[in-house]
């Protein structure tokens, strides 16, 4: 599968929000430099307090598989682990993006920019299709 950057969606839950920020700072610290890996951010939800999200992205699905097997992996996201939302069905989603607007510009559909040779607008949030059952 290629086209179009992957956002990876991971859930969790914490009753001390003291310890979310450093575990999140500290994988993010050991993922730093990571091939494929364009970034990450820490959402806090506003509607429980014990609930957070770490979304991160990726240039495409073969960087992302490439990295989620490889032998850093374990070891890059485990402060995160104990917070995992287990609780869930899946405590991760995984999605493809197609289609990005960025601010007041003009949607730039995925497939439309690759075909011109163009990097897509930056996404303002995740879309797409759910790509694998593991993380």
């Amino acid at each position: 599968m290629t086209g179009g950057a992957v956002e990876v969606v991971l859930y969790h839950l914490s009753d001390d929000p003291d310890r979310v920020l450093p575990a999140y700072h500290e994988a993010s610290r050991r993922m730093a430099g990571t091939a494929g890996l364009l970034g990450n951010k820490l959402l806090h939800a506003l509607g429980d307090p014990r609930s957070y999200v770490v979304v991160s992205r990726w240039s495409d699905w073969e960087a992302f598989t490439a990295w989620e097997s490889g032998p850093a992996h374990k070891d890059q996201t485990a402060p995160l682990r104990p917070l995992r939302d287990t609780g869930r069905d899946r405590p991760f989603e995984i999605y493809r993006e197609l289609a990005a607007y960025a601010g007041d510009r003009a949607a730039t559909p995925v497939a439309d920019a690759q075909r011109a040779g163009q990097r897509a607008a930056t996404p303002v949030a995740p879309a797409g299709t759910k790509e694998k059952e593991g993380v």
